[in-house]
């Protein structure tokens, strides 16, 4: 053990924190994941995003003779996370076809030389052979799998490279593996057990709460429009808007781009180079929003994304949960908005109908996706049956979704239903809502009078409803089960079994009204706006400062202090070197590098 190690490895988890990390106690299920690792045992561990991961093997890691090993799915997230732990005091590096040959060797060397005390590799790159031949060499205090719902064909992220990560157990028998992950259900914690060979696992299972999230939904009428609405209480913000396809992406982008703001495309349609311009940007400008495709995010660690954006539904409610929880991982309020309507329902199921996928995978698919359109459906709170999803509980309303803020009203909505239903049988369950909805406005269309629909009973019943109305009860019959898009005749709308007593008058049905979701006028709901108003100059002036930093070094400037360390400098201000150590998120390394300039804006204000 070199000399460097030896003094690390005397110092207790606690001290590390509070030296390196700049913190004063653990959270959550942090200490006893710890414990258990540098007790030799493996680990399962699922934690919200911004809950902290990273610290339950970063630390170990520093205690254990050896080096950590991260195997890590995204070349980007490796090098940030590198970086911010050199920012740290610590040593860091990855393996990855981002380096020159004669910086591999460079970094093979400190490894040999126990140089590195956490080693970044994909998964692609960890099951070479060269590479375990390596490894096989050195000792290993530790084993991180980062992102293990990867290796579950179950989960919404499944990675063929993952899959052969199980012979770790047997190339580094007593080396303790710890799987980690944000969105995990109790059968995707299972394969990931199970594919991944861990021994009689340690399991911890943190709340998946983020409460700071307010949770907005509502029905596709005018996307553009709803998200220039929505985007009016996020002036100045930094944020992500996802989008389903590369084409929307561009269009998206380009339309908020004329409108004043800084937003920037990404999909894996665009050069590597500009891609990653924009995610470099991303993560280094203030108010910056990203509009992507699911390419986008995996990995993306800024703390202060203020909203993200879903103008298209996602597959299910674990990438849903886990898209959102890119937002507020700082613990300051963000919206996580969505806007969705059947049109979205159609083009998600014939993608799963379409897939090479075998129909066992087909179907829990499209359970998955039922149960996305379901949550969106609810009236009441949101955040109890999200969470359910996970296995976990949360007893009273939130207060903090737009169905605690504002309860929808809801209906009798049985005779429209009949109606609905009524038609879709007549014209012979061969038609898309479009027409169906045609067909009961009493319009006269060519396709209305070239299938003779005008002469059946139905044409024309239902005007007392209009368009967005009737596909709005289109849209709930179908996500209630009475009504099905049949994929195969590109949309046409077809009768359940579960249609037949609805439509005998054997039950009632309620539907749930549409509202319009109100803008928000609110101030900037950020760290700066929970400030007194004596403090708010100096937090600001703390942060051009940062910002200054930041950019001389090519630092996202998160790397440097949080906007929170900010906040608690400009509240406490701190007049010494020990004064500032005190506060969280200030270690002694950032101590030693930054301590001087942040003391000397405090000290002139």
């Amino acid at each position: 053990m070199s000399e460097r190690t030896f003094e690390v490895g005397v110092r207790s988890a606690t001290q590390i924190l509070r030296d390196v990390f700049g913190y004063e106690r653990f959270r959550g299920h942090q200490a006893a994941i710890i414990e258990a690792v540098l007790a030799g045992r493996d680990a399962l561990v699922l934690m919200p995003t911004g809950g902290g991961k990273s610290l339950c093997y970063q630390v170990p890691a520093l205690i254990r003779e050896g080096a950590g090993l991260v195997v890590s799915p995204l070349i980007a997230l490796m090098q940030d996370q590198v970086r911010a732990l050199e920012e740290l005091g610590i040593e860091a590096a990855f393996l990855n076809s981002s380096l020159s040959p004669q910086e591999q060797v460079d970094v093979i060397r400190r490894l040999e030389a126990g140089r590195i005390q956490l080693l970044y590799v994909a998964p692609e790159r960890l099951v070479q052979p060269q590479t375990q031949s390596l490894l096989a060499g050195v000792p290993l205090a530790l084993i991180a799998i980062d992102e293990a719902h990867c290796v579950s064909q179950w989960g919404h992220d499944f990675r063929q490279d993952y899959l052969a990560l199980d012979t770790l157990r047997e190339r580094f028998p007593g080396v303790p593996r710890l799987a980690l992950t944000a969105t995990a259900t109790p059968i995707v914690r299972d394969e990931i057990v199970e594919r991944l060979a861990l021994d009689d696992p340690a399991v911890f299972v943190s709340p998946f709460d983020r409460p700071t999230i307010r949770y907005l939904v509502q029905p596709k009428t005018d996307p553009r429009r709803q998200l220039g609405e929505f985007l009016r209480g996020h002036r100045d913000e930094t944020g992500i808007v996802y989008c389903l396809s590369r084409k929307k992406v561009e269009s998206i982008a380009e339309s908020l781009s004329q409108d004043g703001y800084n937003a920037l495309p990404y999909h894996a349609g665009l050069s590597k180079e500009m891609r990653a311009d924009h995610q470099h940007r991303f993560v280094t400008e203030d108010a910056v929003i990203i509009v992507a495709t699911i390419a986008f995010g995996l990995g993306i660690d800024r703390p202060d994304v203020r909203f993200v954006a879903h103008l298209d539904l996602p597959k299910s409610i674990e990438a849903y949960y886990q898209e959102t929880g890119r937002a507020g991982r700082d613990g300051e309020p963000a919206d996580a908005w969505m806007v969705y309507g059947l049109q979205d329902v159609v083009r998600l199921r014939q993608m799963v109908d379409d897939s090479v996928a075998d129909e066992e995978h087909k179907r829990h698919d499209r359970q998955k996706l039922d149960a996305l359109l379901g949550w969106c459906e609810v009236t009441d709170c949101r955040r109890r049956p999200l969470l359910a999803y996970f296995g976990d509980e949360h007893p009273d309303d939130c207060g903090n979704c737009d169905n605690c803020q504002a309860p929808p009203a809801t209906w009798d909505g049985t005779e429209a239903a009949q109606k609905l239903l009524s038609a879709v049988y007549r014209t012979g369950q061969r038609f898309g809502a479009a027409h169906v909805v045609d067909v009961l406005l009493g319009k006269d269309t060519d396709k209305i009078r070239q299938h003779g629909h005008d002469r059946l009973s139905v044409h024309g019943i239902g005007t007392e409803l209009n368009g967005p109305a009737w596909r709005s009860v289109v849209r709930q019959l179908i996500v209630q089960g009475y009504l099905r898009a049949d994929q195969r005749r590109y949309g046409a709308l077809v009768l359940t079994g579960q249609s037949r007593p609805l439509l005998k008058g054997e039950i009632g049905l309620e539907l749930r009204e549409d509202r319009k979701l109100k803008t928000s006028k609110k101030k900037r709901r950020d760290t700066a706006a929970s400030l007194a108003t004596a403090d708010q100059p100096l937090f600001e002036t703390l942060r051009e400062r940062r910002k200054q930093i930041a950019d001389s070094l090519d630092l996202p400037p998160y790397v440097i202090f949080h906007d929170a360390t900010l906040k608690q400098m400009a509240e406490v201000r701190p007049k010494t070197e020990a004064d500032l150590l005190s506060i969280n998120g200030v270690g002694e390394a950032k101590l030693e590098r930054y301590g001087k300039a942040f003391l000397e804006v405090i000290a002139a204000a």
